[in-house]
C-alpha cells in the first residue's frame, strides 16, 4: 500500500508541475525573432528535473511546455518542445547531483540547441541563429529564478520526499 500511496503522490506532484510549467511559460510571452517566444517556464522545467525523478521530470516538463505552446498558438513548436523540455528535465536531473547550477546550465544550452536545430529545419540554418540571443537569455534568467527557488525548496526537504 505505500508504495502506491507514494506513486500517487508523485503522478499528482508531477501534474502540479505540468500545470506550472504551463501557466509560467504563457504568464509573460516576449516575441523571438522566429515565431517563438522568450518565457519563464524553463524555471519549473528545471524545478521538475531537480525535483522529480527522470521519467517524471520529463513528462511533467514536456507535457506542461507542449501544453502552452498549443494554448498560445504555437502547435507547430509543440512536438518539439515536448522532447527539447523533457530532455531539459532530464538532463537537470542527472547533472544535479554533482552541481545542480551546472546541470541547469547544460539544460538550458540543450534547449538552445534543440531549438536551433527544429527551426533550421523550418526556417534554414542562418535565420535560425537569430533565436539564439533571445533563448540564451530565457535560459538565464529562468535558470536564476531556479536557483533561488531550489534553496527555499531545500529548506523543506520533506515536501517532496518520495
Amino acid at each position: 500500500m505505500n508504495n502506491r500511496k507514494n506513486t500517487t503522490k508523485l503522478l499528482v506532484i508531477s501534474a502540479m508541475f505540468a500545470a506550472l510549467t504551463c501557466v509560467a511559460t504563457m504568464i509573460i510571452k516576449v516575441p523571438s525573432p522566429l515565431n517563438g517566444y522568450v518565457n519563464l517556464g524553463d524555471s519549473i522545467v528545471l524545478l521538475a528535473g531537480w525535483m522529480l525523478p527522470p521519467a517524471y521530470g520529463f513528462m511533467a516538463a514536456g507535457i506542461g511546455s507542449a501544453m502552452a505552446d498549443v494554448f498560445s498558438g504555437y502547435a507547430l513548436y509543440a512536438p518539439a518542445t515536448f522532447v527539447i523540455k523533457g530532455i531539459m528535465a532530464v538532463i537537470a536531473n542527472r547533472l544535479a547531483k554533482k552541481s545542480t547550477v551546472a546541470g541547469g546550465i547544460i539544460a538550458e544550452l540543450a534547449m538552445v540547441g534543440g531549438y536551433l536545430l527544429f527551426e533550421s529545419f523550418l526556417y534554414g540554418f542562418v535565420p535560425s541563429l537569430a533565436n539564439i540571443p533571445a533563448n540564451c537569455v530565457q535560459g538565464i534568467v529562468c535558470l536564476v529564478i531556479a536557483l533561488v527557488a531550489i534553496r527555499f525548496v531545500k529548506r523543506n526537504p520533506d515536501s517532496f520526499n518520495f
